[in-house]
């Protein structure tokens, strides 16, 4: 049957039986490489810039790589890509007849990233957002992600493009939202909440970072950016609070020198825990 020439397109106030109201909404999410395994996606997001998603996504990667699964990262922070400097990674992405192939860090983690595809890491990448979107899909169609437990793909800040494109494109298992102890946190979170909420991905919880400043004398710890109101914003929203990361130079050292790899700190156990929890939930 085909529609009335008067079709409105508003379903709800119609009572006809046409192809517009029987089709089902079709899934955008995009198949992965044939040769890929990956078993879980995990975003990891935020509603703003500066609040350290690429420190998250990593140390995540690290401490699931520690408890025996295979980690990888997906880096479609494609204008300022830095999961390759925090692992001292800078070798190109090899390819052969079948994709390309994920280079690895020291400790097997693999990584993709769009720094290790130029010849020179400064050179910036002045790409429109279409295009950057459509780069962020072939990480995910166009490389070969082998046996992989856990995919974490450290996203751009906001809901643009790229963004839009992960919630739409790959099949996302769930979200961390990372945000800092500042006013503001109730609505960086928010924006993330809801986008999530839209695309009806599961949020896992909220990381706060630069939560607090330990005193290394006395070890009392000083919120550096005021008071954190990460409980009433989780509260709001029902998530779990999964990490309180403290403002540690040694962390900031360990990303400036690409070892990572080598932080010590159990701040993140939670998460990991929540994360696994997803895992055996499937």
């Amino acid at each position: 049957m085909s529609e009335p020439s008067s079709c409105s397109h508003d379903c709800s106030s119609c009572g006809e039986s046409c192809p517009s109201r029987n089709s089902a909404p079709q899934s955008l999410i995009e198949p992965p490489h044939e040769m890929s395994c990956v078993r879980k996606v995990i975003g990891v997001v935020s509603g703003k810039g500066g609040v350290g998603k690429s420190l998250v996504t990593s140390m995540m990667a690290v401490l699931m790589n520690r408890r025996g699964y295979s980690a990888a990262i997906l880096d479609a922070d494609v204008t300022g890509p830095s999961i390759p400097k925090a692992f001292g990674v800078s070798e190109r992405v090899m390819a052969n007849e079948f994709g390309m192939l994920p280079v690895k860090s020291k400790t097997g983690i693999d990584i993709m990233s769009v720094n290790l595809l130029l010849d020179d890491e400064k050179t910036p990448v002045v790409w429109r957002g279409p295009v950057i979107a459509g780069t962020v899909k072939q990480f995910w169609t166009d490389v070969v992600w082998s046996d992989v437990d856990f995919l974490f793909v450290d996203m751009p800040p906001g809901t643009g493009d790229v963004p839009l494109t992960v919630f739409q494109s790959l099949p996302l298992d769930g979200i961390i939202i990372v945000t800092s102890p500042q006013e503001l946190v109730s609505m960086i979170v928010a924006k993330a909440a809801n986008m999530a909420k839209m695309m009806q991905i599961p949020v896992l919880g909220i990381v706060e970072n630069y939560s607090y400043l330990e005193c290394p004398d006395c070890g009392k710890r000083i919120s550096v950016f005021g008071e954190s109101h990460i409980d009433e914003t989780a509260k709001e929203f029902g998530f779990d609070v999964l990490a309180r990361i403290p403002i540690r130079p040694d962390i900031a050292q360990a990303c400036d020198k690409g070892v990572i790899e080598l932080f010590e700190g159990d701040f993140l156990n939670d998460a990991c825990d929540a994360i696994e929890k997803r895992l055996s939930q499937s």
